[in-house]
Protein backbone atom coordinates (compact mmCIF):
# COMPACT_ATOMS: atom_id res chain seq x y z
CA UNK A 1 0.00 0.00 0.00
CA UNK A 2 0.98 3.31 -0.40
CA UNK A 3 2.41 5.30 2.29
CA UNK A 4 0.81 8.97 2.86
CA UNK A 5 3.99 10.60 2.45
CA UNK A 6 4.83 9.29 -0.37
CA UNK A 7 4.61 10.58 -4.15
CA UNK A 8 2.63 9.16 -6.76
CA UNK A 9 5.93 7.52 -8.25
CA UNK A 10 7.29 6.19 -4.95
CA UNK A 11 9.62 8.42 -3.89
CA UNK A 12 9.01 10.13 0.11
CA UNK A 13 7.83 13.73 0.41
CA UNK A 14 9.55 15.12 3.46
CA UNK A 15 6.96 15.81 6.37
CA UNK A 16 7.83 19.24 6.26
CA UNK A 17 6.72 20.13 2.89
CA UNK A 18 4.08 22.74 2.44
CA UNK A 19 4.13 23.03 -0.95
CA UNK A 20 2.93 19.23 -2.80
CA UNK A 21 3.95 17.66 -5.62
CA UNK A 22 0.73 16.75 -6.85
CA UNK A 23 1.89 15.58 -10.75
CA UNK A 24 0.05 12.05 -11.28
CA UNK A 25 -2.71 12.81 -9.38
CA UNK A 26 -6.16 14.21 -10.31
CA UNK A 27 -8.33 16.34 -8.69
CA UNK A 28 -12.10 17.04 -9.06
CA UNK A 29 -13.32 20.39 -7.77
CA UNK A 30 -17.07 21.25 -7.80
CA UNK A 31 -18.00 24.49 -8.35
CA UNK A 32 -15.40 25.13 -10.29
CA UNK A 33 -16.14 27.79 -12.79
CA UNK A 34 -15.94 30.79 -10.51
CA UNK A 35 -14.97 32.03 -7.02
CA UNK A 36 -13.28 29.49 -4.40
CA UNK A 37 -13.76 26.55 -6.51
CA UNK A 38 -12.14 28.20 -9.68
CA UNK A 39 -9.15 29.48 -6.99
CA UNK A 40 -9.09 25.40 -6.06
CA UNK A 41 -8.51 24.43 -9.52
CA UNK A 42 -5.86 27.15 -9.89
CA UNK A 43 -3.60 25.87 -7.05
CA UNK A 44 -4.37 22.25 -7.75
CA UNK A 45 -2.81 22.94 -11.18
CA UNK A 46 0.21 25.04 -9.92
CA UNK A 47 0.87 21.89 -7.87
CA UNK A 48 1.25 19.85 -10.78
CA UNK A 49 -2.37 17.79 -10.80
CA UNK A 50 -4.44 17.10 -13.58
CA UNK A 51 -7.75 18.75 -12.47
CA UNK A 52 -11.66 17.89 -13.55
CA UNK A 53 -13.40 21.12 -13.32
CA UNK A 54 -17.29 20.59 -13.00
CA UNK A 55 -19.75 23.40 -13.18
CA UNK A 56 -22.98 24.31 -14.45
CA UNK A 57 -21.72 27.69 -15.75
CA UNK A 58 -19.98 26.87 -19.36
CA UNK A 59 -18.73 30.31 -20.04
CA UNK A 60 -17.10 30.61 -16.58
CA UNK A 61 -15.70 27.00 -17.14
CA UNK A 62 -14.54 28.87 -20.82
CA UNK A 63 -12.93 31.60 -19.38
CA UNK A 64 -10.76 29.10 -16.68
CA UNK A 65 -9.41 27.34 -19.32
CA UNK A 66 -8.51 30.50 -21.05
CA UNK A 67 -6.71 31.76 -18.15
CA UNK A 68 -4.81 28.63 -17.13
CA UNK A 69 -3.78 27.49 -21.04
CA UNK A 70 -0.44 25.30 -19.78
CA UNK A 71 -2.36 23.96 -17.38
CA UNK A 72 -3.87 20.16 -17.43
CA UNK A 73 -7.25 21.51 -16.57
CA UNK A 74 -10.39 19.00 -17.94
CA UNK A 75 -14.03 21.29 -17.74
CA UNK A 76 -17.21 19.34 -17.26
CA UNK A 77 -20.22 21.41 -17.55
CA UNK A 78 -22.97 19.39 -15.69
CA UNK A 79 -25.41 20.11 -13.79
CA UNK A 80 -24.24 18.93 -9.74
CA UNK A 81 -27.85 18.69 -8.70
CA UNK A 82 -28.67 16.23 -11.49
CA UNK A 83 -27.98 13.52 -9.17
CA UNK A 84 -28.46 11.23 -12.27
CA UNK A 85 -25.78 13.28 -14.11
CA UNK A 86 -23.18 12.46 -11.59
CA UNK A 87 -22.33 8.68 -13.19
CA UNK A 88 -20.61 10.79 -16.37
CA UNK A 89 -17.88 12.36 -14.32
CA UNK A 90 -14.35 10.57 -13.56
CA UNK A 91 -14.10 7.73 -10.14
CA UNK A 92 -10.61 7.62 -11.02
CA UNK A 93 -10.00 10.55 -8.08
CA UNK A 94 -7.10 11.16 -5.76
CA UNK A 95 -8.34 14.61 -4.54
CA UNK A 96 -12.31 15.38 -3.92
CA UNK A 97 -13.12 18.49 -3.32
CA UNK A 98 -16.88 19.58 -2.95
CA UNK A 99 -17.38 23.13 -3.64
CA UNK A 100 -20.44 23.59 -5.26
CA UNK A 101 -23.44 25.56 -3.55
CA UNK A 102 -25.81 28.03 -4.14
CA UNK A 103 -27.89 30.42 -1.49
CA UNK A 104 -31.46 31.37 -0.70
CA UNK A 105 -32.47 33.66 2.00
CA UNK A 106 -35.84 33.65 3.29
CA UNK A 107 -38.00 32.96 6.42
CA UNK A 108 -38.54 29.59 7.45
CA UNK A 109 -42.22 29.80 7.30
CA UNK A 110 -41.90 31.18 3.79
CA UNK A 111 -38.95 28.99 2.36
CA UNK A 112 -40.07 27.71 -1.11
CA UNK A 113 -40.01 23.93 -0.68
CA UNK A 114 -38.20 23.39 -4.21
CA UNK A 115 -35.56 25.89 -3.53
CA UNK A 116 -34.99 23.95 0.03
CA UNK A 117 -34.88 20.53 -2.42
CA UNK A 118 -32.50 21.80 -4.60
CA UNK A 119 -29.88 22.60 -2.07
CA UNK A 120 -30.18 19.72 -0.52
CA UNK A 121 -29.87 18.18 -3.32
CA UNK A 122 -27.05 19.93 -4.91
CA UNK A 123 -24.90 20.42 -1.57
CA UNK A 124 -25.64 17.35 0.51
CA UNK A 125 -27.00 14.66 -1.46
CA UNK A 126 -24.42 15.44 -4.81
CA UNK A 127 -21.16 15.42 -1.95
CA UNK A 128 -22.49 12.28 -0.70
CA UNK A 129 -22.58 10.60 -4.19
CA UNK A 130 -19.65 11.87 -5.39
CA UNK A 131 -17.80 10.26 -2.34
CA UNK A 132 -19.38 7.14 -2.59
CA UNK A 133 -18.27 7.25 -6.65
CA UNK A 134 -14.38 8.04 -5.85
CA UNK A 135 -13.85 6.24 -2.57
CA UNK A 136 -12.94 2.63 -3.85
CA UNK A 137 -10.23 4.33 -6.27
CA UNK A 138 -8.78 6.23 -3.15
CA UNK A 139 -9.17 2.99 -1.13
CA UNK A 140 -7.40 0.57 -3.76
CA UNK A 141 -4.25 3.07 -3.80
CA UNK A 142 -4.23 3.69 -0.47
CA UNK A 143 -4.01 7.24 -0.38
CA UNK A 144 -7.04 9.79 -1.01
CA UNK A 145 -8.09 13.06 0.15
CA UNK A 146 -11.86 14.63 0.61
CA UNK A 147 -11.67 17.77 1.14
CA UNK A 148 -15.13 19.84 1.67
CA UNK A 149 -15.67 23.20 1.01
CA UNK A 150 -18.01 23.86 4.37
CA UNK A 151 -18.98 27.27 5.78
CA UNK A 152 -19.26 28.97 9.34
CA UNK A 153 -22.59 28.04 8.94
CA UNK A 154 -21.46 24.35 9.31
CA UNK A 155 -20.68 25.37 12.49
CA UNK A 156 -22.85 28.12 13.52
CA UNK A 157 -26.54 29.10 12.35
CA UNK A 158 -28.14 32.13 11.02
CA UNK A 159 -31.54 33.35 10.71
CA UNK A 160 -33.63 33.29 6.60
CA UNK A 161 -30.93 30.48 5.82
CA UNK A 162 -32.43 27.24 6.59
CA UNK A 163 -31.80 25.62 3.29
CA UNK A 164 -27.72 26.29 3.66
CA UNK A 165 -27.28 25.84 7.18
CA UNK A 166 -28.92 22.37 6.99
CA UNK A 167 -26.91 20.98 3.94
CA UNK A 168 -23.99 22.54 5.20
CA UNK A 169 -24.54 21.09 9.11
CA UNK A 170 -25.13 17.56 7.13
CA UNK A 171 -21.83 17.77 5.16
CA UNK A 172 -20.10 17.96 8.52
CA UNK A 173 -21.43 14.81 9.90
CA UNK A 174 -20.73 13.24 6.16
CA UNK A 175 -17.00 14.52 6.56
CA UNK A 176 -16.86 13.13 9.70
CA UNK A 177 -18.00 9.07 8.74
CA UNK A 178 -16.39 9.18 5.70
CA UNK A 179 -13.25 10.10 7.72
CA UNK A 180 -13.54 6.74 10.42
CA UNK A 181 -14.19 5.11 7.65
CA UNK A 182 -11.00 5.94 5.25
CA UNK A 183 -8.88 6.14 8.28
CA UNK A 184 -7.44 3.03 7.77
CA UNK A 185 -7.19 3.27 3.92
CA UNK A 186 -5.16 6.06 4.33
CA UNK A 187 -7.85 8.51 2.58
CA UNK A 188 -8.57 11.73 4.95
CA UNK A 189 -12.01 14.06 4.78
CA UNK A 190 -12.10 17.37 6.30
CA UNK A 191 -14.15 20.34 6.06
CA UNK A 192 -13.01 23.88 5.83
CA UNK A 193 -15.27 26.37 7.43
CA UNK A 194 -14.87 30.08 5.78
CA UNK A 195 -16.49 32.88 6.94
CA UNK A 196 -17.79 35.63 3.92
CA UNK A 197 -15.82 35.12 1.00
CA UNK A 198 -15.34 37.66 -1.60
CA UNK A 199 -17.29 35.37 -4.65
CA UNK A 200 -20.25 36.07 -6.61
CA UNK A 201 -22.46 33.97 -4.24
CA UNK A 202 -21.82 36.46 -1.22
CA UNK A 203 -22.48 39.41 -3.52
CA UNK A 204 -25.98 38.27 -4.60
CA UNK A 205 -26.59 37.37 -0.79
CA UNK A 206 -25.75 40.99 0.09
CA UNK A 207 -28.32 41.98 -2.56
CA UNK A 208 -30.66 39.49 -1.03
CA UNK A 209 -30.17 40.30 2.70
CA UNK A 210 -30.07 44.34 1.97
CA UNK A 211 -34.37 43.28 0.20
CA UNK A 212 -34.73 40.78 3.10
CA UNK A 213 -33.77 43.38 5.91
CA UNK A 214 -34.78 46.93 4.08
CA UNK A 215 -31.35 48.42 4.50
CA UNK A 216 -28.70 49.56 1.96
CA UNK A 217 -26.34 46.87 0.74
CA UNK A 218 -23.31 48.88 2.44
CA UNK A 219 -25.28 48.12 5.85
CA UNK A 220 -25.60 44.21 5.11
CA UNK A 221 -21.93 43.94 4.81
CA UNK A 222 -21.09 46.09 7.87
CA UNK A 223 -24.04 45.27 9.96
CA UNK A 224 -24.79 41.75 8.92
CA UNK A 225 -21.75 40.36 7.22
CA UNK A 226 -18.95 41.34 9.33
CA UNK A 227 -21.00 42.26 12.59
CA UNK A 228 -19.89 38.82 14.16
CA UNK A 229 -16.22 38.42 12.94
CA UNK A 230 -13.32 39.79 14.78
CA UNK A 231 -11.39 40.75 11.68
CA UNK A 232 -13.61 43.58 10.21
CA UNK A 233 -12.97 41.52 6.64
CA UNK A 234 -13.95 39.36 3.83
CA UNK A 235 -12.05 36.34 3.42
CA UNK A 236 -10.15 35.85 -0.25
CA UNK A 237 -10.57 32.98 -2.27
CA UNK A 238 -6.93 32.21 -2.33
CA UNK A 239 -6.88 31.41 1.02
CA UNK A 240 -9.23 29.15 1.00
CA UNK A 241 -7.63 27.25 -1.93
CA UNK A 242 -4.54 27.50 0.19
CA UNK A 243 -5.89 25.38 2.74
CA UNK A 244 -7.38 22.71 0.25
CA UNK A 245 -3.89 23.00 -0.93
CA UNK A 246 -2.18 22.25 2.61
CA UNK A 247 -5.33 19.25 2.87
CA UNK A 248 -2.86 17.23 0.90
CA UNK A 249 0.95 17.74 1.96
CA UNK A 250 2.22 15.13 4.15
CA UNK A 251 2.19 17.66 7.33
CA UNK A 252 -1.32 17.73 6.83
CA UNK A 253 -1.07 13.66 7.27
CA UNK A 254 -2.74 13.44 10.72
CA UNK A 255 -5.65 15.66 9.89
CA UNK A 256 -8.79 14.01 9.40
CA UNK A 257 -12.50 14.38 10.41
CA UNK A 258 -12.41 17.83 11.71
CA UNK A 259 -14.04 21.32 10.47
CA UNK A 260 -11.05 23.92 10.07
CA UNK A 261 -12.50 28.04 10.80
CA UNK A 262 -11.20 30.21 8.13
CA UNK A 263 -13.83 32.53 9.97
CA UNK A 264 -12.23 35.78 10.93
CA UNK A 265 -12.89 35.06 14.58
CA UNK A 266 -16.36 34.16 13.84
CA UNK A 267 -16.25 31.34 16.00
CA UNK A 268 -14.44 32.33 18.75
CA UNK A 269 -17.57 33.73 20.69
Amino acid sequence: MTTQTQRPDGTPEPLSTLSPDLTGRHVLVTGAASGIGAACVAAFAAAGARVTAADLDEGGLAHLRESHPDARIETRAIDLADLDALADLPTDVDVLVNNAGIQHVSPVHEFPLERFDLIQRLMLHSPFRLVRAVLPHMYEQGWGRVINVSSVHGLRASAFKSAYVTAKHGLEGLSKVVALEGAEHGVTSNCLNPAYVRTPLVEKQIADQAATHGISEDEVLEQVMLAPVALKRLVEVDEVAAMALFLCTPAATSITGVSLPVDCGWTAH
